[in-house]
């Protein structure tokens, strides 16, 4: 993590950073969330041999699998191989990857006395030192080729999962925190808030030149209370990460928030600091540019679904995409993360349709 920007390999391809601070790049960038994983067979055969938490601490197993998307397809930038979960193991709480379940937290907050046993003290470096030693090699290894994001769960997402013990269809047992323990579920979302800052600058301290953050559990929440529990945590992650890492002599990164389901605040979003905002696939492109303030960079956002159609459905579904967004301001991606049953042809032909795009 000491390692310094300049011992890194010159960018070949800057086209998202372009795009991300608000210049014209030489063609519309794209790249997938969730690129490096369960659809590649080369990711399957080395899934095979290893848990999936051990290729997320592992740094030379986490660099090979965020390589292997780059090595396949014509990308504009890589993200590091890693979970958003890794901040409630930081914790102190137990996190499992169940085959055909997902992740399972054994030991769940179930009460406000249950924080006690999560350590906000923790030393992130050592917590994550898998995940940021990871973004230092990949760095290397990428030789420039295209940038590389890291990335987080936003508070509300992280804790939904602490409360819930996995996924969830409702997110009844951590919204029902809000409602029943407005003022703990506040001082709970603040400590993760330092938590993901801290992490967020380690991340760029080890080479990452974007970040993202998922606030994947926004479609759970009323407007209400996404105002009162997310808006105000959201902006404090971009404003505090760029003043600490300014306080350290450090550059600043793009940073691109991306709230599922969060329709209702766009507007509120594009004007929170960030420098993209991505929208899931619900959203109708043309009513996202109306909704979002002018000039905002947008993301997104076809459905990871189209991709499950022919050669042909997949190009003519990623042009009218881009069609509607416009060229200009404009990066590419799925609306949500790739599902593993895609066939590699589809990936293939929708990037292809994006690059043939003239600028």
């Amino acid at each position: 993590m000491s390692t310094k920007v300049e011992e890194f390999p010159p960018l070949k391809n800057d086209a998202i950073l372009k795009v991300a601070s608000g210049q014209k790049p030489h063609r519309i960038p794209i790249w997938i969330m969730r690129q490096a994983g369960r659809y590649l067979p080369e990711f399957l055969e080395i899934r095979k041999h290893h848990d999936f938490f051990e290729l997320v601490n592992n740094p030379e197993l986490a660099c090979e699998v965020t390589l292997q998307p780059i090595r396949r397809f014509d990308l504009d930038a890589s993200i590091i191989f890693s979970d958003i979960l890794v901040i409630p193991q930081a914790l102190g709480l137990e996190v499992l990857m169940k085959p055909g379940v997902g992740p399972v937290l054994p030991e769940p907050l179930r009460e406000p006395e249950d924080v006690k046993r999560l350590n906000f003290e923790v030393d992130v470096s050592i917590k994550t030192k898998g995940t940021l030693d990871a973004i230092t090699l990949t760095r290397k290894k990428l030789e420039g080729k295209v940038p590389l994001f890291g990335f987080t769960g936003a508070p509300w997402t992280l804790m939904s999962y602490m409360i819930e013990g996995g996924g969830s269809k409702t997110c009844h047992k951590a919204k029902a925190w809000l409602y029943k323990y407005p003022k703990e579920s506040h001082q709970l979302l603040d400590n993760i808030c330092e938590i993901v800052i801290q992490y967020l600058v380690l991340q760029v301290k080890a080479g990452a030149q974007l970040l993202q953050v998922f606030e994947s559990h926004a479609e759970f929440l009323s407007p209400d209370s996404f105002s009162k529990y997310c808006l105000p945590i959201l902006r404090k992650i971009v404003t505090e990460t760029n003043s600490r890492l300014k306080s350290q002599g450090i550059a600043t990164v793009p940073m691109v928030v991306f709230a599922k389901g969060g329709h209702f605040a766009i507007n509120e979003l594009s004007k929170s600091g960030y420098s993209v905002l991505g929208l899931d696939w619900t959203i109708d492109p043309t009513v996202g540019r109306k909704l979002a303030e002018p000039g905002t960079v947008l993301q997104g956002n076809m459905d990871p679904v189209a991709l499950f159609g022919d050669t042909e459905t997949v190009k003519a579904t990623a042009k009218a995409m881009i069609e509607k967004f416009g060229t200009e301001n404009y990066i590419c991606n799925l609306g949500h993360g790739i599902y593993p049953e895609t066939p590699v042809s589809s990936v293939e032909a929708f990037i292809e349709t994006v690059h043939s795009f003239q600028l």
